[in-house]
């Protein structure tokens, strides 16, 4: 297969002509060496013309990135409308964000991010409608914001404060613990833990804890490897932690524990894989661990109330169900179903003082109910319409309970369930600069191939016609048993106040359906996945809800593969690709940073069954010479610890040397960022400046 060097990025006169003077003309860019690496894989030949590309710390790569990113910015620049877009995501970001709260010793703790702020600022509340005293505000921790505090646990008492900071958008979090009585900090303090899930004592004596056996070894990104579970004692150096849990498991399994509030058990959770898991139950006075699962094939998330583990599993139920464990007499045959599976599926429960909360998704959107602990006296709660529920916190001592409440179109709202039988009522929400009731928000069906009814969202102003002559953009996701559902999303509103259409479609291989649909589009059934996405654009434009010349497509992380599979797999089908923080060379992204542990979803191409399927879609290794590909835009982080930034950088230098058409292929690379956690303000809008900039060029 040839390469070409040079290719001409521009666009079509009639459409410099609507953008007015100064259009995007940027001409062609910036040429690419290719350094051909041959290798044989399972007795296939496998081309990679820009591995060198892959070492993002080389002089010539980042000499690449600049002269990308400049060719990038001479595009962008030229786009009439890119101030509006800025000052518009600045106005609706700076309505800001809020988290539920948590109470410990009458206190209650949450975050909030107001105005012009960077990061949330983390706030203690004496009482649940008391004054607000900010605790942990990283915006004036000094640096260049984009210092974020990326999780916090109260003490049992709510004296003190563990917390996770990090810098760059790197999640490398080092926590603190700060002792909120006096506001000076503790001298621990525990490098490169990620996520510690401190599980206080109540006499605030110490904590178990999570960490990396080895801090000193691990590299950027890593952090979730080869973990135990420590219990760390106030004042004494975390290197002298006893390790709880973990000897002996495998790197990419990752082990956590959870104290039961009588302090009588420590449940062991060891993370396989998405949907998958181990647990075990240690009873602390007796120093006795029993096996509550150990197949490996299923999800158990528990909660221990007296002597009792409330389960929440799929073993047996794909759409789950709860189950009670005695753990005086823990074995399976001994379980007791107390919320049986049915059509909806169970996502969270949770127990509130003497009754049992469970959310459920019907159709990718939140049903709350409520039942006695023996799963009687079922009881729905109401919730304002369309939308999702978050953040589910609550309390066995006092029955108090939180959650967050958004759509897509409605800013969230905090809501309070005083006691286990009264409704919720609001506690604190976000007051959006935007008219929510001007737009409608409908769910349609549609076939994939193979038949599957696929459900998506539409988001559109009401009356937006259908008659193929509405620009649209459609979004997916379709990985990780995770469901989109309709949760307020600030980034859309540019594009659906200028009157375009927005479809939001729940792929094969999230959570929408249960454990039966994620495990249709995982491993060897990924291509399900990319299948439903591109019936998702031919059901739009056949159906006349877009212009078939005018359709977009957009995902981010996982949703990125996706993009860049349909864009190589349907070229003709789409007007323009936006691919954020993507995988795309999957042949090899599982050497890099912490995507080890996506094998369990993806499969790996040093197996021979799992190079089979990842070389059939792997978008880097689907680029064909002289292909007419649609305008593209990537765009990454250098910080990023989930994927690494060398997709993006492969992809773009691929696509800019095959590409047999004039639409720009462009890279938008960004220092000092990560894979979107801890981005201050911004950033966000200079991001999303850049996206709908480059998306309006197009349509």
């Amino acid at each position: 297969m040839a390469y070409r060097m040079l290719r001409v990025a521009s666009l079509p006169a009639v459409l410099i002509g609507l953008l007015g003077c100064g259009g995007p003309v940027t001409g062609p860019p910036p040429q690419t060496e290719v350094r051909m690496v041959e290798e044989e894989l399972h007795g296939v030949t496998v081309q990679d013309p820009f591995r060198w590309l892959e070492d993002g710390e080389s002089p010539e790569s980042r000499q690449w990135v600049r002269k990308q990113s400049a060719y990038s910015a001479k595009y962008l620049d030229q786009v009439a409308s890119r101030e509006r877009i800025r000052t518009r995501m600045t106005q609706i970001l700076r309505s800001g964000s809020i988290s539920t709260p948590v109470e410990a010793g009458g206190r209650y703790f949450y975050s909030r991010r107001d105005d012009d702020q960077d990061q949330p600022v983390v706030y203690m509340r004496e009482s649940v409608r008391g004054e607000d005293e900010a605790l942990l505000d990283p915006n004036a921790m000094g640096g260049d914001g984009t210092t974020t505090v990326d999780w916090y646990v109260p003490s049992k008492d709510g004296k003190m404060l563990a917390y996770g900071k990090s810098t760059e958008g790197t999640e490398t979090s080092t926590m603190y613990i700060l002792d909120i009585e006096s506001g000076n900090h503790f001298d621990d303090v525990f490098p490169k833990v990620r996520f510690a899930n401190p599980q206080w004592m109540k006499d605030g004596s110490g904590f178990f804890y999570s960490r990396p056996r080895d801090v000193d070894s691990i590299g950027p990104g890593e952090e979730l490897y080869d973990r135990r579970v420590y219990f760390h004692k106030l004042g004494r150096h975390y290197e002298q932690d006893p390790v709880v849990f973990g000897d002996g498991l495998e790197k990419a399994h990752i082990p956590d524990g959870i104290l039961s509030d009588n302090e009588r058990y420590l449940m062991l959770d060891t993370f396989l894989g998405w949907g998958r898991n181990h647990l075990y139950v240690r009873n602390l006075s007796t120093d006795r661990t029993v096996t509550i699962a150990e197949d490996g094939e299923f999800s158990y998330v528990g909660e221990i109330l007296g002597d009792t583990l409330y389960l929440l599993t799929n073993a047996d139920a794909p759409r789950y169900r709860v189950v009670a464990v005695d753990l005086r007499n823990p074995q399976r045959s001994s379980w007791k179903t107390v919320v049986p599976e049915s059509e909806a599926v169970i996502e969270f429960a949770s127990i509130a003082g003497r009754r049992l909360f469970a959310g459920r998704m019907r159709d990718a959107h939140s049903e709350l109910y409520s039942y006695a602990l023996d799963g009687s006296d079922e009881r729905r709660i109401h919730l304002p319409g369309l939308g999702t529920v978050g953040g589910f916190s609550s309390k066995h001592s006092t029955g108090e309970a939180f959650f967050s409440y958004s759509s897509f179109v409605r800013a969230p709202t905090i809501f309070r369930i005083e006691e286990p039988e009264s409704e919720p009522v609001r506690w604190e929400g976000i007051e959006a600069p935007v008219d929510s009731d001007a737009f409608e928000v409908r769910q349609v069906f549609y076939p994939s191939k193979d038949g599957t009814r696929i459900p998506m969202y539409l988001i559109a102003k009401h009356g937006t016609p259908s008659d193929g002559s509405v620009p649209g953009l459609l979004y997916g996701y379709g990985g990780f048993n995770i469901a989109l559902t309709p949760s307020y999303a600030t980034w859309i509103f540019p594009w659906i106040e200028a009157g375009n259409l927005l479809a939001i479609a729940n792929l094969r291989g999230g959570s929408e359906y249960g454990e039966e649909w994620h495990r249709a589009g995982m491993l060897g059934n990924k291509q399900n996945v990319f299948d439903d996405f591109i019936a998702a654009g031919e059901y739009l434009k056949a159906e006349g809800l877009v212009d078939p010349d005018r359709l977009v497509i957009h995902g981010r992380s996982n949703g990125g593969l996706l993009v860049g599979a349909a864009l190589t797999q349907r070229p003709d089908l789409w007007r323009a690709a936006v691919s954020g923080v993507p995988l795309l060379d999957m042949l090899r992204y599982d050497k890099f940073r912490m995507a080890k542990l996506w094998v369990s979803e993806y499969g790996s191409a040093d197996d021979p069954e799992g190079f089979q399927w990842l070389h059939a879609y792997s978008p880097y290794h689907r680029v064909e010479e002289g292909v007419d590909y649609p305008a593209t835009l990537i765009y990454t982080a250098d910080s990023d610890s989930r994927v690494d930034p060398m997709h993006a950088r492969k992809m773009v230098a691929r696509l800019q040397a095959a590409t047999g058409g004039d639409a720009p292929i462009l890279l938008r690379y960004e220092e000092s960022a990560g894979h979107g956690r801890g981005k201050p303000l911004r950033k966000i809008v200079d991001e999303w400046a850049d996206i709908w900039s480059f998306i309006f060029a197009q349509t």
